[in-house]
């Protein structure tokens, strides 16, 4: 240990860019975890949300385009625009604030804001699908048309 000292604090003052970036990457690590652990938004399996669709009558909202939405979604989803949800026009979304809603997206990652800010508007209960429709395709699992 008393080698190791030396031969650290040398490396730092060496690599004080490689030790910076590091430091905001542990930073931005922690950071994640404590925001996923703190949300209120939950993310879902695939099989997570077949269960509350089949047993809790769960409501899924598909945040993809038009398009996107007709070559294949989720029986039953109601399909819905992000941007309504940032400017608080939910209309026929904002009879369901008590029942589970999932999210859907292409790949996960863009319903996450539009959960936030749907739990920031009085819904209980808000999931995202992990993946997306993607991780539902990929499972082989049914999409309508």
């Amino acid at each position: 240990m008393e080698e190791f000292m030396p031969m650290a604090t040398e490396f730092a003052k060496n690599h004080t860019l490689l030790i910076a970036a590091w430091v905001a990457i542990f930073v931005i690590v922690i950071f994640q975890l404590v925001k996923s652990f703190t949300s209120k938004v939950k993310i879902l399996s695939n099989a997570e949300a077949t269960s509350l669709i089949n047993n809790e009558d769960a409501v899924v909202i598909d945040l993809r385009s038009i398009d996107e939405f007709k070559r294949g979604h989720i029986a039953g989803s109601l399909e819905f625009i992000p941007t309504d949800i940032k400017n608080r026009n939910l209309g026929k979304l904002e009879q369901h604030k008590d029942r589970h809603v999932i999210l859907v997206c292409a790949n996960g990652f863009t319903a996450r804001s539009s959960a936030q800010l749907l739990t920031k508007q009085g819904f209980a209960h808000v999931y995202v699908l992990n993946e997306g429709i993607m991780g539902w395709k990929s499972q082989n699992l049914p999409l309508v048309k």
